[in-house]
């Protein structure tokens, strides 16, 4: 658990780091590509988390994280059926770079909480 969390940590702040500097300079759509690659490696840190139960208990950071997520996505197809919901993706656009520091803060956090119970044990 420990070395996933520090890669997804790891690669998530490379990428957010790379992607903007990348569009700062080439003034294209990078950035737009940035939200889908560090939104879907975040997405599958997410799963990951989920399916092995870590820091995903009720009341934490990543479960309301988590669960907001997963309203969005689900706003987010039923747009494509109830077209006034389709207001997500303009939502999103803005949302989704604090959307993605956020996510990097939460595993900081974790990862920290991780280390301090590790020293708690050499005392």
């Amino acid at each position: 658990m420990k070395k996933f969390k520090l890669y997804d940590l790891l690669i998530s702040m490379v990428m957010i780091v790379i992607f903007l500097v990348t569009s700062l300079v080439q003034r294209d759509n990078t950035f737009l590509l940035g939200y889908f690659v560090v939104g879907g490696w975040q997405l599958v840190g997410m799963v990951v988390h989920i399916y092995h139960n870590w820091f995903t208990q009720a009341g934490g950071r990543r479960y309301y994280y988590t669960c907001t997520v997963f309203i969005v996505l689900v706003i987010a197809v039923l747009g494509f059926i109830i077209s006034p919901l389709l207001v997500i993706y303009y939502v999103m656009l803005f949302a989704a770079p604090f959307m993605a520091l956020y996510y990097a803060w939460i595993c900081y956090k974790e990862l920290s909480s991780i280390y301090r119970h590790e020293l708690i044990h050499l005392k």
